[in-house]
């Protein structure tokens, strides 16, 4: 299992955004240098993001995306959410009726169990957090 590009770009946007949380709007462009991410990239993922009420947009002159909210108040596990749907690794977890197997399936509970030890881990560490662990906190 892999996180898609989404998931892995969108946390390395939103960590940007932390980093610049007491600063005001952050323009996209200066997200993707800092990033190494294409502008047109970035722009895709600002409507999950702010659909999640994660980011938010500023119009005019400073204008830019900021943080919904507090960095402490932002985990990995949503933003991850908010951008691939949901993170459970079999879709007949959410959606029971998508497979005839699901209520006799020996397996479905291990891949529940999973999805649920990768969420309990990705919402443990907010934004604020990863910014502590990289200044080695």
């Amino acid at each position: 299992m892999r996180l898609s590009t989404r998931s892995r770009y969108g946390t390395r946007m939103m960590q940007d955004l932390a980093q610049h949380y007491d600063k005001g709007p952050v323009r996209i462009g200066e997200i993707a240098k800092r990033q190494d991410i294409s502008v047109k990239y970035l722009e895709q993922l600002i409507i999950p993001l702010k659909q999640g009420n994660l980011i938010r947009s500023v119009r005019g002159p400073k204008g830019g995306h900021m943080l919904a909210r507090p960095p402490e108040e932002i985990s990995v596990g949503q933003i991850v959410k908010a951008l691939e749907g949901g993170i459970e690794l079999a879709g007949c977890i959410e959606n029971p009726g998508e497979c005839t197997r699901s209520s006799s399936c020996l397996t479905r509970g291990i891949w529940e169990d999973a999805s649920k030890s990768m969420y309990d881990k990705l919402n443990s560490i907010t934004l604020s957090k990863m910014l502590e662990m990289e200044k080695g906190v």
